[in-house]
């Protein structure tokens, strides 16, 4: 892990969500966010998991059982339950944003202090990394995961995010524009 810059005070806590597609990078970024620089790591899975008492590693069991929450009309409920998890007096790294709802609870919630972060990497990397780690046995399983309806929403958070990070490179090229990202945040600049 590359050693991160000393950042500039500000005033108040930043929470940041993670979005983007299966294998973009989104648990990387929010897990060095806790490393790095002692953020409080919060999943939606995670969450949800918990909740509806499914297998923590049952990926394609967790994507359905989120449809179902999503569709249901219960995914003010899952926020609600993410958000009292979150530690007043820390940052917060969000993993996993889906759904409208979702950006609407935490900027709600957090107001100003809140940023949205877009991980963007193309299919055939993210199929390429997701494949060494044997999450999905073949290229079809990779896709239908990531077709599945409850990853429908995720690009209508884009144009909604406060900073876009294309991570096309090494996993160093990753935390060197988080690094960058966080400096502006917390200087005050548009990240």
């Amino acid at each position: 892990m590359s050693s991160p810059r000393p950042l500039p005070t500000r005033s108040g806590r930043v929470t940041i969500g993670f979005t983007g597609r299966i294998g973009a990078g989104k648990t990387s970024a929010a897990r060095y966010l806790e490393e790095a620089y002692g953020f409080q790591y919060v999943r939606y899975s995670q969450v949800l998991a918990e909740w509806q008492a499914t297998g923590p590693d049952a990926k394609n069991e967790l994507q359905q059982v989120g449809w179902e929450v999503m569709a249901g009309g219960a995914q003010i409920e899952l926020n609600r339950k993410l958000v009292a998890r979150l530690e007043p007096a820390r940052d917060h790294a969000v993993d996993g944003l889906r759904h409208q709802i979702d950006y609407d609870t935490l900027r709600n919630t957090f107001t100003s202090s809140f940023f949205l972060i877009y991980i963007d990497c193309p299919p055939d990397l993210r199929w390429q990394r997701l494949n060494l780690t044997s999450r999905y046995r073949t290229r079809q399983d990779f896709e239908a995961a990531d077709a599945h309806a409850v990853e429908q929403h995720i690009d209508e958070l884009r144009p909604k995010a406060s900073a876009i990070i294309q991570n096309p490179g090494t996993i160093g090229d990753l935390y060197a524009e988080l690094n960058s990202t966080l400096e502006r945040i917390r200087s005050g600049e548009q990240p």
